[in-house]
């Protein structure tokens, strides 16, 4: 397998931790987001993801090349590929429920703070772009937490790590980066912090990829 990745991509970070968790192996393919205008418009990557984002999983099954994008549908797919450690509960309503919460902040949270719609507020519209992006960070991590409360145990569904962390924590990170007061948020933190003792959650941090950039 191959990941196209860029080390500060939440959504790809997303993936890095689901891999790390599932033991699987994986090449590292960065994609800078933003040297030279960005090499995801290039057209050597747009031939491998047309919608120009990463992270995208290239698959070699039966001498073919397959490619997946989106996060969560990469998360679907390894799940039911590999379904140990399962990421999603075995009971119906919760695993709905980890989805929902997945979605807070796949669809609810994330695209409002890409990168894109980021460039287009600040140079098209001379807008601040990171008071646009705390504003929804706040609003979504509120709604993400009252969610949260009725499920959370060690993580957010239970005392197993499922899609619900892998999507928190790299929004986490990005609420800091955005200087999102997180004192509010003592259940997720907690959550995080529980998450951060893991190997994968380590192994998967952006500081930790072949193309992080120092502070």
């Amino acid at each position: 397998m191959k990941l196209y990745s860029y080390w500060r991509s939440s959504c790809s970070w997303r993936v890095r931790i689901a891999l790390k968790l599932k033991g699987l192996a994986y090449e590292y393919a960065p994609v800078h987001l933003v040297k030279d205008g960005g090499e995801q418009h290039g057209d050597a990557y747009r031939a491998i993801n047309p919608m120009r984002t990463v992270p995208t999983l290239e698959l070699t099954e039966g001498g073919q090349v397959r490619r997946l994008s989106q996060s969560l549908a990469i998360l679907e797919y390894l799940e039911e590929r590999h379904p140990s450690p399962a990421l999603l509960p075995a009971e119906p309503y919760l695993r709905a429920h980890t989805r929902m919460l997945s979605e807070m902040v796949n669809s609810g949270i994330q695209p409002l703070q890409n990168l894109a719609v980021l460039q287009r507020i600040k140079g098209e519209y001379k807008g601040d772009d990171k008071a646009w992006c705390a504003y929804w960070i706040e609003r979504g991590l509120i709604a993400f937490q009252a969610a949260a409360q009725e499920t959370a145990g060690t993580y957010c569904v239970g005392h197993a790590v499922s899609f619900a962390d892998i999507c928190l924590v790299p929004q986490l990170y990005g609420a800091r980066r955005f200087g999102v007061d997180l004192k509010p948020f003592e259940l997720l933190t907690r959550i995080e912090a529980a998450c951060a003792s893991l190997p994968a959650f380590l192994a998967a941090h952006p500081d930790q990829q072949p193309d992080a950039v120092p502070a």
